[in-house]
């Protein structure tokens, strides 16, 4: 399984960006899908999980609550970062990620995950 992130930018803040993360595999739906970020000098964090299939259930860091969005368009094999009202402190490299053997639950942490893009950078300046 291979992942290919886009969609990182330079932005001022307040800001917006949408990361996407596309994969060719054909059992998309049944993954548990995620994105993380890194920092410099940071351990890489989660940011927001979705569940399998409808994506129903999502998670969100307490950071990024209210300004952050995660969504799935299985037609496409595509996970999205909707990112609004970016801070100085989102600023990092993002990191989409699956999660094969998956089930309806949403999953939280980096040890959920077994397959991981190439990250794509955000700056968010002041």
């Amino acid at each position: 399984v291979q992942l290919q992130a886009s969609g990182g930018g330079l932005v001022q803040a307040g800001g917006s960006l949408r990361l996407s993360c596309t994969t060719s595999e054909p059992s998309f739906s049944w993954y548990g899908l995620g994105w993380f970020r890194q920092a410099p000098g940071k351990e890489r964090e989660v940011v927001a999980t979705i569940n399998w299939w409808s994506g129903d259930r999502t998670y969100y860091t307490d950071s990024v609550k209210g300004r952050f969005t995660i969504s799935r368009d299985n037609a496409k094999n595509t996970v999205y970062l909707q990112m609004n009202n970016l801070k100085p402190g989102d600023t990092a490299v993002y990191y989409c990620a699956a999660r094969k053997m998956s089930t309806g639950d949403y999953y939280t942490h980096r040890s959920d995950f077994d397959v991981w893009g190439q990250g794509t950078q955000v700056t968010v300046s002041s």
